[in-house]
C-alpha cells in the first residue's frame, strides 16, 4: 500500500476550506475592547493560539442564511471573488461559529421563523431574538499557506457587541474568552500576523466609522513560499 506523501512533498496544496470569523469590539472609538478565546492546546488547528470566534462553513449555512438580508454593500464586496450563495453561507457561518464558541447570539428584539430548524435557530428563540445579520460587516480575507496541511479561506467580519446578546462561556473550542483591551492584544498577546492584520483592520474601521460603501476595497493575504501578499479586492 501506497504510503500519502508528506505536506512538503505533495505536488499540489491543500484546497482551502471556506470559514469566517468575527472581530467583536466594544467601547471607546479610539481604543476598544475585542473579544479573543484561546483555542485548546490539542486542536489540529493552531493550538494554544488567542483567535476571534470562528470556524469552517458547514453545508446548512447556504440554505439557513439565504433566509436573511446582509447589507447591500457587504454582499457586493463578498460577491467580488464568490457568488450570492456562498456569501449567505459565509455571513450565516459567521453567527453560527460566534453562537457555539461564545454564547453570544448576533441579534435584535424579534422572531425567528422555524425554530427547530437547528439548535441556533432555537437559541433565538427562546431569546426572543430575530439575527441581526446587517449588524456585520466584511473587513479582510486571508487564505492558508499553500504549504499548511489544514488549509482556510476565512473571511473576516467586524460586529459591534451592541449587536450581541447573551453571557460569555466556555466552549468546546475556545478557552480563556474575554474582553482585551485591542491595543493590548496587539502588543503584549501571542497572537499570529493574520489575527493582528484583522485585528487592526477592524480597529481602523472601528474608529472611523465610515457609512456603508460597496465600492470599499478589502485587503486579501495569501502566502506562498513564506512569501506574504496582500491584494486589494
Amino acid at each position: 500500500m501506497t504510503k500519502p506523501l508528506a505536506p512538503e512533498n505533495r505536488k499540489n496544496p491543500v484546497r482551502p476550506r471556506d470559514a469566517s470569523s468575527v472581530v467583536i469590539l466594544r467601547g471607546s472609538r479610539d481604543n476598544p475592547d475585542v473579544l479573543l478565546g484561546r483555542r485548546r492546546r490539542d486542536a489540529r488547528f493552531m493550538p494554544g493560539i488567542y483567535v476571534f470566534p470562528g470556524g469552517r462553513v458547514d453545508r446548512a449555512d447556504a440554505p439557513q442564511g439565504a433566509s436573511y438580508a446582509m447589507r447591500a454593500d457587504v454582499l457586493a464586496k463578498l460577491s467580488r471573488h464568490c457568488p450570492p450563495r456562498r456569501a449567505h453561507a459565509l455571513v450565516w457561518a459567521a453567527i453560527r461559529e460566534t453562537w457555539e464558541e461564545t454564547g453570544l447570539l448576533i441579534g435584535r428584539p424579534g422572531r425567528i421563523a422555524d425554530s427547530g430548524r437547528s439548535p441556533l435557530h432555537a437559541a433565538y428563540a427562546a431569546a426572543n431574538l430575530a439575527p441581526h445579520v446587517s449588524g456585520l460587516d466584511y473587513i479582510f480575507r486571508a487564505i492558508t499557506p499553500t504549504h499548511s496541511p489544514i488549509r482556510f479561506n476565512t473571511r473576516f467580519f467586524l460586529a459591534d457587541a451592541e449587536s450581541t446578546r447573551g453571557t460569555l462561556r466556555r466552549s468546546g473550542e475556545l478557552e480563556d474568552i474575554g474582553w482585551r483591551p485591542a491595543s493590548e492584544a496587539l502588543d503584549d498577546m501571542d497572537l499570529r500576523g493574520v489575527t493582528k492584520m484583522a485585528l487592526r483592520e477592524a480597529t481602523a474601521l472601528w474608529r472611523e466609522n465610515p457609512p456603508p460603501d460597496p465600492s470599499r476595497r478589502v485587503k486579501r493575504l495569501t502566502s506562498r513560499r513564506d512569501r506574504r501578499r496582500i491584494a486589494l479586492e
